[in-house]
């Protein structure tokens, strides 16, 4: 793998890893455009390195967030202690999914169809556009829509739909606070990335082996830098409901995927 591919891998990564625009989708389009079957699979090493790189950034970003919320639930404070046990319920569709539909998912990304891609991306902009359009409210997490936040997470691993414009857009349109949403979706993947990566190493030695680490590197510090650039950007245009560009854009490269 080239020093430029891993590092524009890490940026697609970063960037669509946060902004509502379907990472796996963008990928397979990539993979299209440059007539590359081995883009974003030819080393699963890579692929784990840049979502561990995300994961990392998403914790830098939320550093005081978790610190406090760690602390307070130490000394028993419910919204924090609730705020734990929510993330818990939606990782639950998620892990169920992955256990039960690991095959068929696969089936999913073997079908080559950039049609597919499309028609998913046209569902994740109009749940955009949706949420975009939103009326302002302050609803709190309970367990219940926590378990619905998790289905649609869970509902993501299709390409074409985006986790972080699902999640977020289900969590606005249940009337929960767009800024709280967005924290919510984005710290909600954290132990599921790190359970996926602690699940590959244990079961594929072979990702401890790499020819390149500097090549890793690369990829690595690319996917980091521009996750803490799209996270901080993906709060804030979510606060001021922006969403409507991205609906418009994951629209746009639809009809781009399916006339293609």
């Amino acid at each position: 793998m080239e020093f430029l591919e891993a590092i524009i891998l890490g940026i697609i990564q970063g960037l669509t890893e946060f902004l509502p625009v379907s990472s796996s989708g963008h990928l397979e389009i990539i993979k299209h455009i440059f007539g590359n079957d081995k883009i974003g699979e030819e080393s699963l090493t890579m692929t784990v390195v840049l979502h561990f790189a995300t994961a990392l950034s998403t914790l830098f970003v939320f550093r005081k967030d978790i610190n406090t919320i760690f602390k307070k639930a130490l000394q028993k404070e419910k919204e924090e202690t609730n705020f734990i046990i929510f993330i818990i319920s939606s990782m639950i569709p998620a892990i169920i999914t992955g256990f039960v539909f690991e095959s068929q998912i696969e089936k999913l990304f073997e079908l080559d169809s950039l049609v597919f891609i499309g028609f998913m991306l046209i569902i994740t902009g109009i749940l955009l556009l949706l949420a975009d359009k939103a009326k302002k409210s302050e609803k709190s997490l309970n367990i219940k829509n926590s378990l619905i936040i998790g289905i649609a997470q869970a509902i993501a691993i299709l390409p074409g739909i985006s986790r972080s414009g699902a999640t977020i857009s289900t969590s606005v349109l249940m009337g929960i606070d767009k800024e709280k949403a967005a924290k919510f979706s984005f710290l909600m993947v954290v132990p599921l990335i790190i359970g996926k990566i602690s699940y590959d190493l244990i079961f594929n030695t072979e990702l401890l082996i790499s020819e390149n680490l500097i090549v890793l590197l690369m990829g690595f510090l690319s996917s980091f830098l521009t996750g803490l650039i799209a996270c901080k950007l993906m709060i804030y245009l979510v606060k001021k409901s922006k969403l409507k560009y991205f609906s418009i854009y994951c629209i746009l490269v639809a009809l781009f995927c399916i006339f293609i």
